[in-house]
């Protein structure tokens, strides 16, 4: 560990993205070759046996994520290998991943993720309180106390938080149901304004376990914004940028939006207009394509498989969804707020990577 960062004060803010950034990008890499090749693989997997074995293997690795966000969080704080993988550990098995039956442990997915977050939280802060105070037993000592510890209170707190995240999961659900188009109005701007904050957006979808249409409307505020974000960026930057953003690295417009809080008037109109479409046409999806929207194409490919039937009308209605009302929408909006009514200039789009 360098002596700047171990040097640099740990604020509760800086405590707390750190461990956000953590589980972002575990759900990232644990998540996406399930999420793009897993439904593919299935499909193909009647035609040949090696299909299904890559199905296999691409669920099998989203399983790891209660041990990759243990670890990345870990790592977020520059944590040694052992104290890293400490906190891996522990995260599993506060994460309530595997649960122990009369049969023995049985893996029964990927836990409640909310649970893991606090489960490595505790872990951290157990192992920046301990540091290195226990010196040459540090081998025996961290994985027992670090590990211990924080797993036993993650084991004890994991029913009481997973009754909250199942609960607010169905709550959302349950009242999308009840006000479809209000509800999906308000998921899709949610969720459009998450993606360029430091939050999450799949973390959020998978910890609260939302569905169908809450699911598919703020899959579509995600791509709404992507969408936006791609036609400001492009005449004003290099076509590195907006291809960047496309493929769903929206969070890099994070310091433009601090900058020029006036950038969510497009994300935000543009959001509305999705999701009120997505209201209209019940569209459905799951947690994967609520929090990546277009990236990778897994917002439209897990709605399509949510519906009926890859009919052409079911295609038709994901593409006018997704792609179609945000485009029109979008350069609508950009032409009104920087030409007509010239709320602001293109140079809020401006990327600067300092």
């Amino acid at each position: 560990m360098s002596e700047a960062v171990a040097n640099e004060k740990l604020t509760p803010k800086k405590f707390l993205f750190n461990v956000l950034n953590g589980v972002a990008l575990a759900i990232v890499v644990g998540l996406i070759p399930n999420a793009i090749l897993g439904g593919l693989f299935g499909y193909l997997s009647q035609y040949a046996n090696i299909f299904q074995i890559l199905q296999n293997v691409v669920v099998g690795i989203q399983f790891t994520i209660p041990v990759l966000t243990g670890v990345l969080i870990a790592m977020n704080f520059n944590l040694n290998p052992m104290a890293t993988v400490t906190i891996g550990t522990a995260s599993f098995v506060g994460s309530g991943a595997a649960v122990f039956t009369e049969n023995g442990w049985i893996l029964t997915g990927i836990g409640d993720l909310i649970n893991t977050m606090i489960t490595a939280a505790i872990a951290v802060g157990i192992m920046l309180i301990v540091k290195d105070r226990f010196g040459s037993l540090s081998i025996i000592l961290i994985p027992i106390v670090v590990g211990g510890i924080s797993g036993l209170l993650g084991i004890l707190l994991l029913p009481y938080v997973n009754t909250i995240t199942v609960g607010l999961g169905v709550l959302i659900n349950n009242i999308t149901s009840a006000q479809p188009i209000i509800m999906a109005i308000l998921l899709s701007v949610a969720f459009a304004i998450i993606i360029i904050s430091p939050v999450s957006t799949a973390a959020i979808a998978y910890a609260i376990g939302i569905s169908g249409l809450a699911a598919g409307a703020a899959g579509v505020g995600v791509a709404s914004t992507a969408i936006v974000l791609f036609i400001g960026t492009l005449r004003v930057n290099k076509i590195g940028v907006p291809i960047a953003i496309i493929l769903g690295a929206m969070k890099m417009m994070m310091p433009n939006l601090i900058r020029y809080p006036i950038l969510l008037v497009p994300v935000i109109s543009n959001a509305i207009v999705s999701g009120f479409v997505a209201g209209l046409i019940n569209l459905p999806g799951t947690p994967q394509s609520a929090g990546f929207g277009v990236a990778g194409l897994i917002g439209p490919i897990q709605s399509l498989q949510e519906m009926t039937g890859a009919t052409g009308f079911n295609v038709l209605l994901v593409i006018i969804a997704y792609f179609i009302v945000p485009i029109i929408f979008g350069v609508l909006f950009h032409f009104l707020y920087t030409r007509v009514l010239k709320l602001y200039s293109e140079e809020i789009y401006v990327f600067e990577s300092e």
